[in-house]
């Protein structure tokens, strides 16, 4: 069976959407850093949200360096966060997470 050349019309639609592309690209380049998806784990096995200096605390990286990445997971959607005085609480965007699974699921496609 031949290639027609013509994309299905969900395709098309789906293709034309240049913002959730670029959401989308930019959430798997901040998931693309291995500190920075180990961050993304810690704070998804956690029921509550979960302060800075705690994550800090999981990992052997300078202060400086741990905000950062947490700046980029946030930049990316994929955390939100809530300051309390002085304190920054994180913790997963579930919703955009599932998005972006979904739609890595779409792209493995049916058999």
């Amino acid at each position: 069976m031949g290639h027609t050349g013509a994309m299905p019309k969900a395709t098309t639609s789906r293709a034309r959407r240049a913002p959730d592309a670029e959401r989308e690209v930019a959430q798997l380049r901040a998931l693309g850093d291995a500190t920075r998806w180990r961050i993304l784990r810690t704070l998804s096995g956690c029921a509550t949200q979960r302060c800075a200096c705690d994550i800090e605390a999981c990992f052997d990286l300078a202060q400086p360096t741990i905000s950062h990445h947490l700046k980029v997971l946030r930049a990316a959607g994929l955390v939100r966060v809530e300051r309390r005085g002085t304190w920054q609480y994180y913790q997963p965007e579930r919703q955009a997470l599932r998005a972006l699974a979904n739609r890595l699921i779409e792209l493995g496609g049916t058999e």
